[in-house]
């Protein structure tokens, strides 16, 4: 099965929606996490690579110009589906863009961003010192990137494998890599702590946790009462993450952020 074929059919990632920061305590925390530690700098024109259907920059006002790249069609129709107009009422001075293709291959002209974002992404990707070439070659000199990744290769199980994860990164090989590109590094934090290793039990079954998920994406849109309730676990949930997040010791984190800068030259 190629690459494309299997984020299409792997519904944990295809059949994600925006509702995801609403009904997941983990996806609530990280956003948060990012928005918290990229302050209020305001963006013309930002990209999330691998955006899936909850994707990050949805999130951010301070973005003027949004666009929106997956290797999978599905996730993407949700932004492309939004009447022109509508958009436009609630977003006025912005407009989106949603691409479907391979993050080592990107179709933008050099210097286009100077906002990029890649969330638990280059983790499935073979030879992520493409992905890395090809996010510093459309991101303008002193954009951002903000990227995050699972932590430490003694962390790797089987549910790593089942969701297309060819490593897990050590924060000297992150820096090294990015340095290569001409992307200083300006920030490190944890985004999950150890909480997060509850994730595990979806290897056990993960068609059932797949079936689960979409249950409890329609069950929260569909029943107030359900939703009411829902969003108080959500909310006390995320805030434990959080605070397990913001541990000091980096070494014991899941998952970890990193956000660069990009310099013409590195010394």
């Amino acid at each position: 099965m190629n690459k494309k074929r299997f984020y299409e059919d792997h519904r944990n990632f295809s059949w994600r929606t925006l509702t995801e920061y609403l009904i997941s305590p983990g996806i609530r925390c990280k956003f948060d996490l990012l928005k918290e530690h990229l302050g209020s700098r305001t963006f013309y024109n930002g990209i999330d690579l691998g955006c899936s259907g909850n994707s990050f920059i949805y999130f951010l006002e301070n973005i003027i110009h949004k666009s929106f790249y997956d290797i999978a069609l599905t996730p993407l129709k949700q932004y492309s589906g939004i009447p022109l107009k509508k958009l436009n009422e609630v977003h006025p001075n912005e407009y989106w863009n949603p691409i479907c293709g391979d993050i080592t291959c990107l179709p933008y002209r050099d210097k286009m961003f100077d906002f990029v974002s890649a969330l638990d992404v280059l983790e499935h990707i073979k030879e992520d010192h493409k992905a890395v070439s090809e996010i510093s070659r459309i991101l303008k000199k002193n954009g951002i990137v903000v990227v995050t990744v699972p932590h430490r290769m003694k962390f790797y199980t089987k549910q790593d494998h089942l969701i297309g994860h060819y490593r897990r990164y050590e924060i000297d090989r992150m820096i090294s890599l990015f340095k290569k590109f001409s992307l200083k590094n300006l920030k490190i934090f944890g985004v999950y702590g150890r909480i997060m290793k509850i994730s595990d039990i979806q290897s056990t079954n993960p068609k059932g946790t797949e079936k689960s998920l979409q249950n409890l994406r329609n069950f929260y849109t569909t029943h107030l009462l359900f939703r009411k309730i829902w969003n108080i676990f959500v909310k006390v949930g995320s805030h434990i993450m959080k605070v397990d997040a913001r541990s000091k010791n980096l070494n014991t984190k899941m998952n970890l952020a990193f956000i660069f800068i990009k310099q013409i030259k590195l010394k």
